[in-house]
């Protein structure tokens, strides 16, 4: 954990992949492009229309450029190879996953028009190494069990509902090994998304969690001690 801390939150070096995130995101904040959403979880926020600009979707909804930064790595650091996404949305996150080109990304969004621009951007920034998916996330998850598949990393942002998150994790458990993180975005979104992550990193499989406000960390090594971490990156 404190070399987890050190060597990766706490870098302050630049990598390479820095510049594809910030123009990906950066393209997406100049797009003016108004489009329909169509929202599967918990609703927003911020909007009280489902017409929406795609550059207020970059800003309001997107991952931060702090955060996707950490995110990549995270992905480095860690030697992510198998990777699954839960929420593209306009798709900040996966850049940052996939800028890696040794990490192969499975990413799922339903909405229609954003998975389009999603789309047109994994294309423009050569992002060859994504899977992209258009698709509701339970018509997915259960194939990624059947296969038996086994994935280094699987990164929750789709739903901020207490029952969908605590049944996609459920449903990924077996799809982790020991090396595996699990990471859950927007844990003190609301109670119910609280009481979520205090169940998940109660689990038994769970040796160790991390809670860094906006996102929460979980660790299956069984050579660890049960331990529950808050850190402010």
């Amino acid at each position: 954990m404190y070399n987890l801390v050190t060597k990766c939150f706490y870098d302050k070096s630049d990598h390479p992949g820095y510049e594809l995130i910030k123009n990906y995101r950066n393209d997406l904040l100049g797009n003016k492009d108004i489009i329909e959403i169509t929202d599967f979880g918990a609703g927003s926020r911020v909007f009280k229309s489902n017409l929406r600009p795609v550059f207020s979707i970059a800003k309001n909804a997107g991952i931060t450029l702090h955060r996707a930064k950490l995110l990549l790595r995270l992905t480095n650091y860690l030697k992510i190879n198998q990777a699954i996404e839960l929420g593209t949305s306009l798709g900040i996150a996966s850049s940052a996953i996939a800028a890696n080109k040794r990490t192969q990304l499975i990413t799922i969004e339903g909405c229609p028009e954003i998975a389009k621009i999603a789309n047109q951007q994994f294309q423009k920034y050569n992002l060859e190494n994504i899977d992209f998916r258009r698709d509701q996330f339970e018509n997915q998850l259960e194939q990624f069990v059947q296969t038996k598949q086994k994935f280094d990393l699987i990164y929750f942002d789709g739903n901020h509902q207490k029952k969908s998150t605590l049944d996609y994790f459920t449903k990924l458990l077996p799809t982790s090994h020991n090396d595996s993180v699990f990471i859950f975005d927007d844990i003190h979104w609301s109670r119910e998304m609280e009481e979520a992550w205090n169940e998940i990193k109660a689990h038994p499989e769970v040796s160790v969690s991390i809670d860094t406000f906006h996102w929460g960390f979980i660790f299956f090594r069984k050579e660890q001690p049960k331990q529950d971490f808050i850190l402010r990156p």
